[in-house]
């Protein structure tokens, strides 16, 4: 007598597919359920130190799922009738080795099936009366248990959409994010006339030089120049360079001129010429 096909077995199946594992560990695991009650079946998972025993215990916990929510049967009477593992696809990658040589690295994957079935009468008021006289009620409290995770698991995702749509409630309409843009328009621009306000009140002290109103004072940064103001002046040499001068690059200023009769008024020379002497003004 042949056995059914796997696809023929009866009872209320779930599958994992594709799951990170070789079909081997799977196995090692789904031969000590095999045929325990879902009771045990679920306490020998959540005890059990293999990694692969949280991925058999979800779908442990699916198939009973299915079974109450699909088939109307309780949890408390069900067993692991039939839990296999068949291997899945594999991932190909490569180590590299000695001598520019590489090794094949095989990650496997497997398709967990696990399949319940409910106890016969007869069985069943056995494992009733073993529970009465030992005082232990395994199934009930595994069922409750399992019960609770559903609970839980559907309050967390009740409050993440309950969240979500406080947020979506909360979000502004087009007119307030209008206002809002308008306002900080406004503020943005009267921070930007006060700044305004600010260095012009600062150019007017700085252009109070003694050489005339064409100059300007020396910024903080030596080096920076004045808007308007060109040319750089050197008090000690009395000498004035122009932008396309040798040396203006090198020169620090001591005063700006906005142009070069500016500062020929002021009595400066242009750097790389002579002062002409009284007789040769004559």
């Amino acid at each position: 007598m042949t056995a059914a096909k796997t696809n023929e077995r009866p009872g209320t199946r779930a599958k994992a597919s594709h799951v990170r594992a070789s079909a081997y560990k799977a196995r090692e695991v789904l031969n000590q359920i095999r045929g325990k009650s879902y009771a045990q079946a679920a306490e020998i998972l959540a005890f059990s130190e293999r990694g692969i025993a949280r991925d058999v215990l979800k779908v442990l916990d699916s198939a009973v799922a299915n079974a109450e929510h699909n088939d109307g049967q309780l949890a408390e009477e069900l067993f692991v009738s039939a839990c296999y593992a068949d291997e899945g696809s594999t991932l190909k990658r490569w180590r590299p080795r000695a001598r520019g040589r590489a090794t094949r690295i095989r990650k496997r994957t497997c398709h967990i099936t696990v399949i319940v079935s409910r106890y016969d009468d007869v069985t069943l008021d056995a494992l009733r009366d073993r529970e009465a006289a030992t005082g232990r009620a395994g199934s009930t409290v595994a069922a409750e248990a399992r019960r609770a995770r559903v609970a839980q698991s559907k309050a967390r995702e009740e409050a993440a959409h309950d969240h979500d749509h406080d947020h979506e409630d909360e979000e502004p309409t087009v007119e307030e994010q209008a206002s809002e843009i308008v306002d900080a328009t406004a503020a943005s621009m009267a921070a930007a006339d006060e700044g305004s306000a600010v260095e012009s009140a600062d150019a007017d002290a700085d252009e109070a030089t003694p050489f005339g109103p064409l100059s300007h004072a020396p910024l903080e940064d030596g080096q920076e120049m004045p808007a308007g103001y060109p040319i750089k002046g050197n008090a000690d040499s009395m000498k004035y360079h122009q932008p396309e001068g040798r040396w203006y690059e090198k020169t620090v200023a001591e005063v700006w001129f906005a142009t070069a009769e500016a500062a020929q008024d002021a009595g400066f020379v242009e750097a790389g010429t002579k002062a002409k002497s009284s007789g040769e003004e004559e």
